[in-house]
């Protein structure tokens, strides 16, 4: 007997360790995330990418470089949701840092320096961070600096004689990630001043990208149009599909129909993210990746607007489906880090991330509510 008991704890030592907080249920059903693993999850992101020195976030965790212009104001978007969920002074501090952050690097948000800012939509994601931030916090200079971001690049990007808003400064294409950011900022500073310009520069950039853009059957977003100026102004438009430009329609449209109660926008809304849940998700409805520059991002934007829907719209048949891309992706997550990667699908690498990587998972846990 004794010699099997020794045998039975020579086995025992062979087992690798296993983190059991990471172990999924014997069925494989991963388990569902708690309010503490959103704070663990933002946390550890912030540990892993954030530089204090600079108050902005590095592209990796080796600390090297600095996060491109634009994901920038979307990591702030995180932390701003994190402020609001839990009130925490933590993270109010850190969303002052980050604004100082930017104010330094970005030549005080000054929106006619075309060397910081070199695309209109860099400029669009900070004029909505920084209203929301004011919306959170009450802090004047988030909105004057969004208001005067606003009006400076509706003075520059819009397109008077064909309607829509121009991408770049040589107004040579016309994008998604430009006319429906431009929208969600024209509402979200419509919601705090009630001017009503936001409220028709809004619709009329709807209107417009609509009929370009939108594929009202399926409801897919096209990603950029070209004209060809020779051939009587006709259109060029790309219909790849990117997770970005849903989310940023499916905000526009439940900002619009919030706003007006009209319910044109409402189905738009619903047919945008039904499109994403049932063609650009896999078979086991985890969200869309892609592996270019910066664009594992794009689930990290895609968390801040389809929270509008859910929320504004009053539609929670989306709930479960975001718990299940969380769950999944804190299950495989790199437990010695906390960092979750873009594919939940598999394990997160071990090694150096970039940032962009990492972010869709914890800024799902900022807006989606747990089960407890």
């Amino acid at each position: 007997m004794k010699n099997k008991i020794l045998i039975v704890l020579a086995l025992l030592l062979l087992v690798p360790f296993t983190d059991m907080r990471a172990t999924p249920p014997a069925d494989g059903t991963p388990k569902p995330f708690t309010k503490k693993d959103a704070n663990t999850a933002l946390d550890a992101f912030n540990a892993a990418f954030y530089n204090p020195e600079m108050k902005l976030y590095a592209i990796s965790s080796d600390g090297k470089g600095r996060a491109a212009i634009w994901v920038q104001a979307i990591y702030w978007d995180m932390v701003t949701n994190a402020y609001r969920r839990t009130k925490s002074p933590q993270y109010r501090q850190l969303m002052e840092e980050i604004y100082q952050g930017g104010y330094e690097q970005y030549d005080g948000y000054n929106w006619n320096n075309k060397v910081e800012w070199f695309i209109y939509d860099d400029m669009m994601w900070w004029i909505i961070s920084l209203a929301r931030a004011y919306q959170v916090t009450g802090d004047p200079k988030y909105l004057a600096h969004s208001a005067a971001g606003f009006q400076y690049v509706w003075q520059e990007s819009h397109d008077r004689e064909r309607g829509g808003m121009w991408w770049s400064f040589q107004h040579d294409a016309k994008m998604s990630c430009i006319n429906y950011p431009t929208v969600v900022g024209a509402m979200t500073l419509y919601n705090i001043t009630l001017d009503p310009a936001y409220l028709a520069r809004a619709k009329e950039i709807y209107a417009w990208s609509g009929n370009v853009f939108f594929d009202k059957r399926d409801g897919r977003v096209a990603d950029n149009m070209h004209y060809h100026f020779q051939r009587q102004n006709s259109m060029d438009i790309d219909w790849t599909t990117q997770l970005y430009n849903q989310a940023t329609f499916i905000g526009a449209a439940v900002m619009l129909y919030k706003a007006t109660g009209e319910q044109s926008y409402l189905k738009d809304a619903i047919l945008a993210a039904d499109y994403v849940r049932n063609e650009m998700c896999d078979a086991d409805g985890l969200l869309p990746l892609k592996n270019g520059i910066e664009q594992g991002i794009y689930a990290a934007i895609f968390a801040q607007y389809i929270v509008c829907l859910i929320e504004d719209g009053n539609q929670p048949q989306y709930v479960e489906w975001l718990r299940h891309n969380i769950d999944t992706a804190w299950q495989h997550r790199d437990t010695s880090r906390n960092l979750t990667y873009k594919n939940a699908a598999v394990p997160c690498p071990t090694g150096v991330m970039e940032s962009y990587d990492a972010s869709g998972c914890p800024a799902l846990m900022q807006v989606v509510s747990p089960l407890k």
